[in-house]
């Protein structure tokens, strides 16, 4: 990011005091910044600690005779190489969404031809109001960037999404925004994570011991190697990565439907999910009363999900399969790779406290013509490694299909 112009906006919420530590941590990689406040935001914290911290004079006013005697909210717009507005309050958002030009960031913005990242901040009931959300939508549609928001405790005592990310992540998000240098650089993953519940009465359902974590780390991983990663998840208590966009489900066909209509040819896709095989045949209507000694239910297969997309018309460029087993490990995994026309396959030995539950785990990563072990790690170093290995081994495909492609011309050359 080293000599990287960063317009950074601070609004009016009480997250503004984390960007005096966000200015650091932008300018310690090397970034120049120039802080705009709102009205709002000065409520907070005062311009001179930005000033004190940036090193340049804080901007606050459209109306300011002596910058804008130069037209000085077009000349921020053409200095910067990305527009950051953190936090990013309900207002704001709703305020660009709208196209309004009623004070110096929001103009800024409009006459800016720079990237626009938005880190949301709020109470976790104004983020989750559907004006909200469809305002987010539509700036997500005009490839505005949204970094989080994150979850947990915020400052009204509520819990929940809405906490502005911090400071360190930000800084890392902008970098990698700015100065792409992962392996999987112009990458898009597509991931499946947690577990599934299929109902089987309006109160119960059957579902599995999954957390979701191995999902979450390999997802934040990808993200860190520079791919736009999307993940479709089963219900779990986890954050959701910085910079990942995710979508929620619940059973095994509502996470098909959504796959389905996300996946590209040319996703890199991974499913870590721990799908359910079976599902109730029937779910009741009603709650099933306690009035027998024994209960049957009749199960049905589910759809395989992997199995589906590797044979279908849309099938990915590269798909990744994990494998959770009890016995014969690899032996199992290598049957289910070739047997649903994986690329690859991440097998696990569960249960007995291994692998469900846990912060760590270990893999025997298998593809066509190889094997890696991935001894003991912590999930999040797990991941990292595995991405790195599923970007080489799909950059080594790719050449191989160029040169195969290549083939025929060199012969009629020769």
């Amino acid at each position: 990011m080293h000599g990287k112009h960063i317009l950074l906006g601070v609004t009016g919420g009480i997250a503004a005091y984390k960007s005096a530590d966000l200015v650091r941590r932008l300018r310690e990689r090397g970034a120049e910044v120039q802080v705009v406040m709102t009205d709002g935001a000065r409520e907070f914290v005062t311009p001179m600690t930005f000033q004190a911290l940036s090193g340049r004079a804080v901007r606050t006013d459209l109306w300011d005779p002596a910058a804008e005697s130069s037209m000085g909210h077009i000349e921020l717009a053409r200095w910067a190489d990305l527009v950051l507005i953190a936090p990013a309050t309900a207002d704001f958002l709703a305020r660009l969404a709208g196209g309004r030009a009623d004070d110096l960031l929001a103009t800024t913005c409009l006459a800016t031809a720079a990237p626009i990242a938005l880190a949301p901040a709020m109470n976790q009931q104004m983020w989750a109001n559907p004006a909200t959300q469809a305002n987010v939508a539509l700036l997500k549609e005009r490839a505005v960037h949204v970094f989080g928001p994150g979850t947990g405790d915020q400052a009204c005592g509520e819990v929940g999404p809405g906490r502005m990310l911090e400071p360190t992540e930000l800084a890392a998000l902008v970098d990698s925004t700015l100065v792409p240098s992962g392996v999987l650089n112009g990458q898009r993953v597509l991931i499946t994570a947690g577990p599934t519940r299929e109902p089987i009465d309006p109160v119960r359902f059957i579902s599995n011991r999954s957390s979701g974590k191995m999902g979450f780390a390999v997802a934040q991983a990808a993200r860190e190697a520079g791919a736009e990663v999307l993940m479709i998840c089963g219900p779990v208590a986890l954050a959701t990565p910085a910079g990942v966009r995710r979508v929620d489900v619940e059973s095994a066909a509502d996470m098909l439907a959504a796959v389905q209509a996300e996946v590209r040819r040319d996703d890199i896709f991974i499913s870590t999910a721990a799908v359910a095989d079976y599902r109730p045949a029937q779910a009741a209507t009603h709650k099933i009363k306690k009035t027998e000694e024994n209960l049957a239910l009749q199960m049905a297969r589910t759809t395989d999900i992997i199995g589906t997309l590797a044979a279908g018309a849309q099938r990915p460029a590269f798909v990744v399969g994990f494998a959770a087993e009890t016995d014969t490990v690899e032996q199992n995994a290598r049957s289910k790779m070739l047997r649903k026309n994986l690329d690859m396959i991440a097998a696990n030995e569960v249960g007995h406290d291994k692998a469900f539950d846990c912060a760590d785990n270990e893999l025997i990563v298998l593809w066509r013509n190889g094997r890696k072990l991935l001894p003991r790690a912590a999930k999040t170093q797990l991941a990292r490694e595995l991405i790195e290995l599923i970007a080489a081994v799909f950059a080594e495909r790719r050449a191989d299909a160029a040169h195969s492609a290549a083939l025929p011309t060199a012969i009629t050359k020769g």
